[in-house]
């Protein structure tokens, strides 16, 4: 199957939604693709990007969009039978939950934390940035509260936050919810059906293929033609240059 993942943040809204449609309405999805975290990094985190050659695209968002988003998602978390509880973030360190996250993910954990910290931003509008709720979310999930609460301050974690933020980089993410199927690319909320429709059927693809060598079984010898390579060759596959 080709490369399919899935960028998410745990500060959106949109991404929150993504989430609870990826699992409830593609769960087979869900469980084949790899999970991604997206966050806007703080000043160390942004220093050491710059330093290993990568950068981050960030845009601040204007009064306009903010408020139209208040009234979209209130929409869709209707549409979806949820109600949302507007979280206040007084001091954002988004490190500090996605950080947490990576150190839930290192323990086998991830989804569920991933499930545990979007129910307490937004349908209990706690605040994510607070070390206090990591601690919390990680005794819901029998984790080590101490672990995942002073993630952000973790060396080894702070490393691993770099790698997460070059594979945005290199993946040319720019907002999220963001799916990737292997060349193709699908940003918001409303690409999920067609994210999940291409991993489908490259499943399928995949499934047909296995089946069909099961079924005929690998290629005699005798059918096997020998190919002389000489000077002036193309020497790539048959539909040009390789």
């Amino acid at each position: 199957m080709k490369a399919a993942r899935f960028y998410f943040s745990l500060r959106s809204p949109y991404s929150w939604l993504a989430c609870r449609d990826l699992v409830s309405a593609y769960a087979d999805v869900a469980d084949v693709i790899e999970w991604r975290p997206f966050w806007e990094p703080d000043e160390e985190s942004r220093a050491a990007l710059t330093d290993s050659g990568g950068s981050f695209p960030y845009v601040d968002m204007s009064r306009a969009k903010a408020l139209y988003i208040l009234q979209d998602v209130r929409r869709l978390a209707q549409r979806r039978g949820l109600a949302i509880a507007w979280p206040v973030d007084r001091a954002p360190h988004w490190e500090v939950a996605h950080l947490a996250y990576l150190a839930a993910e290192r323990a086998g954990r991830g989804r569920a934390f991933i499930d545990a910290v979007y129910r307490a931003r937004w349908e209990e509008g706690r605040d994510i940035s607070d070390p206090a709720t990591m601690a919390a979310v990680a005794t819901e999930l029998q984790l080590s509260p101490e672990d995942l609460s002073t993630a952000v301050s973790d060396p080894q974690l702070r490393a691993d936050g770099i790698v997460a933020l070059r594979r945005i980089d290199r993946d040319g993410v720019f907002g999220v919810p963001f799916f990737v199927h292997g060349r193709e690319k699908f940003w918001g909320l409303d690409r999920l059906p067609d994210f999940a429709a291409a991993v489908r059927a490259d499943r399928r693809a995949d499934a047909e293929s296995a089946q069909l060598v099961t079924a005929t079984g690998p290629a005699s010898t005798d059918d096997q033609v020998p190919v002389i390579v000489g000077p002036g060759g193309d020497q790539g596959h048959a539909g040009g240059c390789g």
